[in-house]
């Protein structure tokens, strides 16, 4: 099959790319768009490395074709620090320890950041469910969960 022209909008900025049909969101990303921030794992949706928020809701951009993305709204890791300024979400998970090897970060980091979107005050159970699609082998999770409480409790996260 013809490649197929979409229009997106990753990280606030207007993307037009031509797109095969069995080419999937991540490696678009990553390799088209050098967003290299979303990490490439299991590709079958069972580890949540690649996990971005699209049109506002976390997903996991290995099991997504990329003409799925077309007139959509992605976010990964790299846009949401703005004019240098880490956000919230990001400064709580280096405050309180919540990063190790660094693998399952950004897909954690966007899986609070949804969270908090939808629900600003989730209690810890929300929270681990939140997650509980993303595997980390470093930390047992403990920190995770505290960084993402920690931003719910300072408050204005957008």
């Amino acid at each position: 099959m013809a490649k197929k022209s979409i229009t997106f909008t990753v990280n606030g900025k207007k993307v037009d790319l031509d797109v095969a049909p069995g080419e999937m969101l991540v490696d678009v990303l990553r390799e088209k768009l050098g967003l290299t921030g979303t990490k490439v794992g299991c590709r079958e949706g069972e580890c949540g490395a690649c996990s971005i928020i699209m049109n506002g809701k976390l997903v996991t951009s290995c099991l997504i074709p990329a003409m799925k993305a077309d007139r959509g709204t992605i976010l990964t890791i790299e846009g949401l620090a703005q004019n240098g300024e880490m956000h919230l979400i990001q400064k709580r998970f280096v405050e309180d320890g919540a990063i190790q090897c660094g693998f399952c970060t950004p897909a954690m980091v966007l899986a609070g950041k949804a969270l908090l979107d939808a629900n600003p005050h989730p209690t810890r159970e929300e929270i681990q469910l939140a997650i509980s699609g993303i595997l980390c082998r470093c930390t047992g999770y403990q920190k995770i969960i505290k960084a993402i409480d920690s931003a719910a409790q300072a408050g204005e996260l957008r």
